[in-house]
C-alpha cells in the first residue's frame, strides 16, 4: 500500500470537489446512490469520492475514440493515482462547478481533491483502483472469454475489487470480509453482464463463457441476434444459479462491516438481487428491452434495509 501524505487541500476547495462528486454519483449511480444515502454524511462522501474516480476509469472504455487513445487515458488514470497517493495536495479546486456534471465524462481534475482526501482518510490500498484500471483495459483487447475461470478474473477486477474499496469506508471487522466483499462483486457483475446482454453484444463484447454456450447448445451467433430460445432459457437459467450463489456467499459480509454502514450494503445487495431475480421473472427476456427497477422499488428496498438495521 502507498501511504497516503496526511496534508490536504483546503477546506474550500475541497468542499467544492465532494460536492462535484455528490453529483457525478447523483447522475450516475443509478442503482448504488439511492443505498449511498444511508450512509452517515461522511461515509456518503466517501463513497461518492470513490465511485466518482471509478466512473471516470470506465466511461473512458465507452467513449467514441480509438483504442490508442483510450489506453493513453487509462494511463493517466494511473497517473491521477500517482498524485493522489503520492503528490502534494492541490492547490486549490480547478474542475467545473459541481452543477455542470451532466452525461458528458467528470473532469478529473475536479474529482481529484475529494478522491485523494477519501483515500487518506480510509487507508484504502491503492491496488484495488489499478485493478479496476486493470479491469477497464482488458474491454479494450479482450471481448469473448473461453471459459468462467477467465471470466472471474475480469469480475474480480472490474467489480470485487470496487466492494473491497467499499468496505474500507463502511469499516469492517475480519479477513474473511474481504473474501465475502470479493463475492459480492462477483455477484454484482454477474447480473450486469446477463441484464446487459444485448447492448454489449451491439458492441462487440461477448462475457458469457464459451464453455456455457457450447454446454447449452446457444452458439454466439444467436446471442448477436437476441433469439430467445429454449437453449437460450437454459443456459440463462444456469447463468442466474450462479450469481444467486455468488450473493448466497455474500450475505455473511452484512455483520462483520460496522453497524451505520449496514444499511447500505444490504440495499446494495437487495436492489442488485432484485435486479437479477427481474430476468426469470420475466422468462429471460433480457433482449426484449433492459432489465431494471423503478426508483419506487429501489426506494422500497432501501427503505426495508435502513427499518432492518434499527430493530
Amino acid at each position: 500500500m502507498n501511504p497516503v501524505k496526511k496534508q490536504s487541500a483546503d477546506p474550500e476547495s475541497l468542499k467544492r470537489s465532494y460536492d462535484f462528486c455528490r453529483e457525478i454519483a447523483k447522475s450516475r449511480a443509478k442503482n448504488f446512490y439511492y443505498s449511498f444515502i444511508v450512509l452517515p454524511a461522511e461515509r456518503r462522501r466517501a463513497m461518492c469520492a470513490v465511485y466518482a474516480f471509478m466512473r471516470y476509469c470506465d466511461d473512458i472504455v465507452d467513449e467514441e475514440a480509438g483504442e490508442a487513445d483510450k489506453e493513453n487515458r487509462l494511463n493517466a488514470c494511473r497517473e491521477s493515482l500517482d498524485r493522489a497517493y503520492d503528490g502534494p495536495p492541490p492547490d486549490a479546486y480547478d474542475g467545473p462547478p459541481a452543477d455542470a456534471y451532466g452525461e458528458t465524462p467528470p473532469d478529473v481534475r475536479g474529482l481529484l481533491p475529494a478522491f485523494r482526501d477519501t483515500v487518506g482518510r480510509y487507508d484504502i490500498p491503492r491496488a484495488y483502483f489499478d485493478a479496476i484500471i486493470d479491469g477497464a483495459q482488458m474491454d479494450l483487447t479482450v471481448t469473448r472469454y473461453a471459459t468462467f475461470e477467465e471470466l472471474y478474473q475480469y469480475c474480480y477486477r472490474v467489480a470485487s475489487a470496487v466492494g473491497l474499496v467499499c468496505i474500507h469506508i463502511f469499516g469492517f471487522n475480519g479477513a474473511e470480509a474481504k473474501k465475502h466483499a470479493e463475492s459480492c462483486g462477483i455477484a454484482f457483475q454477474l447480473t450486469n453482464i446477463l441484464r446487459d446482454l444485448r447492448e454489449d453484444a451491439g458492441m462487440g463484447r461477448i462475457y458469457l463463457p464459451q464453455e456455457d454456450l457450447d454446454a447449452f447448445g446457444y452458439p454466439e451467433e444467436r446471442l448477436r441476434n437476441g433469439l430467445l430460445d429454449d437453449s437460450f432459457r437454459r443456459l440463462m437459467e444456469f447463468q442466474v444459479e450462479r450469481a444467486r450463489s455468488y450473493y448466497d456467499a455474500a450475505l455473511p459480509l452484512l455483520p462483520k462491516v460496522q453497524f451505520s454502514s449496514r444499511a447500505c450494503l444490504a440495499a446494495m445487495i437487495g436492489i442488485y438481487r432484485a435486479c437479477l431475480e427481474e430476468i426469470p421473472r420475466r422468462q429471460y427476456d433480457v433482449y426484449s428491452q433492459r432489465i431494471g427497477l423503478s426508483p419506487w422499488k429501489k426506494i422500497s428496498i432501501t427503505a426495508r434495509a435502513l427499518i432492518r438495521k434499527r430493530v
